[in-house]
């Protein structure tokens, strides 16, 4: 039999979660809570092998329980049962560490089968729940893909003739060749080098190439 601890500041519902689950003979409800301080203190007394909980509480959310559950009772099981169903909670949810999230429309044989899975190592989520988690990832997938943003030139204050004197750098030209394809002089190849270490903040002709090449300014060298 598989030992539960009710948690939901509505009087009604955790009243009526109380008695659809309490006619199967797979649970047993060891106790109810009604807000998350609640809860923390009764599992001071309590050890149910796992906790119903609600999101939208008072003083302390579903979610802020749930973290502080896993901080002092690593093991303990947690599944959310909420009208909420929006990605930014179901996100919150699994990242306090929530192993499955139902949504309180569910038949109690639902929640029933979806606590027994649950303990068998399973993260059972209602179809919307499931399909939105989906799409969370999907979406986090894309961000993954973003996150190697580049800088322009711009914003490290290069002049265009800069970007060009890195480019040549970046094939391998000396100063005197960089002065002669630019028509300036190696004197003045060599300020503007220095005046690119400056506002790279490097210190090397590699340093310089390797932000250069990072940010797609160049190709690589040659």
């Amino acid at each position: 039999m598989i030992t539960i601890g009710l948690v939901d500041d509505n009087p009604t519902l955790l009243r009526n979660i109380s008695q659809n689950l309490s006619i199967f003979d797979e649970v047993q409800i060891l106790f109810k809570a009604n807000s998350g301080h609640d809860a923390l203190d009764k599992l001071n007394n309590h050890n149910p092998d796992l906790l119903l909980m609600d999101i939208e509480m008072p003083q302390m959310d579903g979610i802020e329980t749930t973290r502080e559950v896993k901080r002092r009772f690593p093991n303990l099981k947690v599944m959310m049962l909420s009208v909420l169903d929006r990605e930014d909670k179901i996100f919150e949810a699994i990242k306090a560490g929530a192993s499955g999230y139902l949504t309180k429309d569910e038949k109690p044989s639902k929640i029933v089968a979806a606590i027994e899975e649950l303990m068998e190592g399973g993260a059972p989520m209602s179809p919307t729940i499931a399909m939105k988690t989906l799409q969370i990832l999907r979406n986090q997938e894309v961000i993954g893909q973003k996150t190697e943003t580049y800088q322009s030139p711009e914003e490290f204050n290069l002049s265009k003739r800069e970007v060009e004197i890195l480019e040549k750098t970046a094939s391998g030209l000396t100063y005197n060749q960089i002065a002669d394809q630019l028509f300036i002089s190696a004197k003045t190849a060599r300020k503007h080098i220095e005046n690119i270490y400056q506002k790279l903040h490097v210190h090397s002709k590699l340093e310089a190439v390797a932000v250069a090449q990072k940010n797609k300014w160049v190709k690589t060298i040659k």
